[in-house]
């Protein structure tokens, strides 16, 4: 049996507490409880599902050309002032694998904008392009 998750932890008590903190991309994912048959509780993460992707000429990304040595964790300093971030330089494009953003020196990747897709939680602007 599965069921919402309703905290009963200190931060629970506080109206929007979450396990995850504003910046993750987790943050606005149900978490949920499952109930095994001897009482056990097992908290856990439900599936995050991506947005759709933007479409070409969307105003919520920008085109980066990936230069040689770039890594998703580095842009998203560059771009967000927090390599956490990677996430939502990888949310906005079509790869499996992060690894796959940068592999490739030359290839045009999109990157959100702040205030964009997928949430308006980034920090900072674009800058140095």
């Amino acid at each position: 049996m599965t069921e919402p998750y309703e905290g009963t932890g200190p931060l629970d008590a506080i109206p929007g507490a979450h396990p995850y903190p504003r910046s993750s991309r987790y943050h606005d994912a149900v978490i949920a409880v499952h109930r095994a048959a001897d009482g056990t509780e097992v908290r856990y993460t439900e599936r995050r599902l991506l947005p759709p992707l933007p479409d070409a000429g969307d105003e919520e990304t920008a085109p980066h050309t990936v230069a040689d040595g770039e890594r998703p964790d580095l842009l998203a300093q560059r771009y967000f002032g927090d390599p956490s971030q990677w996430w939502r330089i990888a949310d906005a494009n079509p790869v499996l694998d992060p690894a796959e953003l940068t592999d490739e020196p030359g290839r045009e990747i999109d990157v959100p904008l702040p205030g964009g897709f997928p949430h308006g939680t980034a920090q900072g602007g674009l800058r140095g392009r």
